[in-house]
């Protein structure tokens, strides 16, 4: 720093006048070196972002979004396109987010608008254009359109290879379609590309199809640990609930499901969980509640059939027709909007319905989708229509383990053993039963009761019978 110093005393001694400058020049240098300071402790923490912000982070990130910042950022973006409608990345936004809006709220109304958002998108921007593109995966997927979303999940990959946000949705359409080896290939690219609470989650649920429970519940207790915002990380509790859940762990699924629901008040799957668990704890006034307030905000048809079962099995059969007849409407509303309920009615129509019928349907989609999940519903329909030969091996194929059966799911398992004490193959079904209850003891209000009553009738082993017979 030069410091000019101007003598207007020229009869001062020169020795005043350099004491004067080393002053000025010292008090400078405090005067400049204080700034930084009095930047610091002036410095403000940078505020909150908007919701709509938020949620555009939440949406472009591939991570779950809370309803209110959704519902900003969608006001937000109809707001842009109204006043620049060749904006496409403003139309692949709103369409994305008219999509989680869709799947928060279980409502297949917003696919619709969701499909123009998109569409236009593309068509302000055929080329290129790969955030349309993704979102139009994810809406086939929330549409249970399987095939369709690997189509253009594909059509993104071709064009952004390397953004991790592109195989999610190629994730889920794989595993939906059955395609196992498939799925793991895509999932090892994403765990290449990014790692984080989103990727740890959708790694959870790989392994919880491959029946690796431990390594899904590992996975989704870091992703909780680490997720930003309460949304995000009430949705990695609810899939930790689910897992705690398929387990048998009534106590920890319900911990898991309060603690989702406290962190995000419009966590309804969180909700449900809570109905399940509670009733599993004989807790069934507060079971009641639980499943009716999820239902009130997010009104899945798989819902409305657990309560039914619930309201089944404590004799109320008026109530259970009720919610039967939900879990009906629910499903024609979603194929009126383009989604695909089949699998929830087919489930629903071979135990409370028309089991020829549900073969019917199940069929067609076992040849569209031939995954785990319609390999068990099409094994236990054509069990209920009579047909147990021919359902065995899908039930074999649900739960064997090398076929894609790796999912150790109570349901699945209690399923085959049926079919098998059916063919008189007793000791299988017996080994079956068994193992549906260690799995889990309270899958069902009202398969647990008929688990016990199979098994109280096959009585125990004879010592004279073959394996497969006694």
């Amino acid at each position: 720093m030069t410091v000019c110093a101007t003598d207007d005393k020229p009869h001062e001694p020169r020795r005043r006048v350099r004491r004067r400058a080393l002053l000025a020049s010292v008090a400078g240098c405090a005067v400049l070196g204080a700034v930084p300071v009095l930047l610091l402790w002036g410095h403000r923490a940078p505020p909150d972002p908007a919701p709509g912000a938020r949620a555009l982070a939440a949406v472009t990130g591939g991570v779950p979004a809370a309803l209110p910042d959704l519902e900003a950022l969608v006001e937000e973006r109809e707001r842009r396109v109204r006043g620049h409608p060749g904006d496409a990345e403003a139309w692949a936004v709103l369409g994305a987010a008219r999509v989680e809006q869709g799947l928060r709220l279980a409502d297949p109304a917003y696919w619709p608008r969701a499909e123009k958002a998109l569409r236009t998108s593309l068509k302000v921007r055929a080329k290129g254009n790969a955030p349309a593109l993704r979102g139009m995966a994810a809406l086939a997927n929330a549409r249970r359109d399987f095939a369709g979303a690997r189509k253009w999940g594909e059509a993104a990959r071709r064009l952004e290879p390397e953004r991790w946000t592109t195989y999610p949705p190629l994730i889920e359409a794989s595993a939906g379609l059955g395609d196992d080896e498939e799925t793991g290939k895509l999932l090892e690219k994403l765990t290449d590309l990014r790692s984080g609470p989103a990727v740890m989650a959708r790694a959870a649920a790989v392994y919880r199809d491959r029946g690796w429970r431990e390594d899904a519940a590992a996975k989704l207790a870091d992703a909780a640990s680490a997720a930003g915002e309460p949304a995000e990380r009430a949705a990695y509790l609810e899939r930790a609930g689910q897992l705690a859940w398929e387990r048998g762990d009534r106590q920890d699924a319900l911990r898991h499901f309060r603690e989702a629901v406290r962190i995000d008040p419009d966590q309804w799957a969180a909700q449900a969980g809570q109905g399940r668990a509670l009733a599993a704890l004989g807790r069934t006034t507060e079971a009641l509640s639980a499943y009716r307030a999820a239902l009130a905000r997010q009104p899945r048809p798989e819902y409305a059939l657990e309560l039914g079962e619930l309201y089944e099995s404590l004799g109320l059969e008026r109530a259970a027709e009720v919610q039967y007849g939900v879990v009906r409407e629910r499903v024609r509303l979603a194929a009126a909007h383009g989604g695909d309920e089949g699998l929830v009615l087919g489930r629903f129509e071979a135990d409370h319905g028309d089991a020829a019928g549900a073969v019917r349907r199940l069929r067609g989609l076992w040849e569209r989708q031939p995954s785990t999940a319609v390999a068990d519903a099409l094994g236990w329909a054509l069990h209920r229509a009579g047909e147990h030969e021919e359902a065995l091996p899908f039930a074999v194929r649900a739960t064997g383990g090398t076929e894609g059966g790796g999912v150790r799911s109570a349901l699945y398992v209690f399923h085959r053993g049926m079919i098998e004490r059916s063919l008189e193959r007793y000791g299988a079904a017996r080994r079956h039963l068994q193992e549906a209850l260690r799995i889990n003891p309270w899958f069902s209000p009202v398969r647990v009761p008929q688990t016990k009553a199979a098994l109280a009738r096959l009585g125990e082993p004879s010592l004279r019978a073959g394996p497969g017979l006694s």
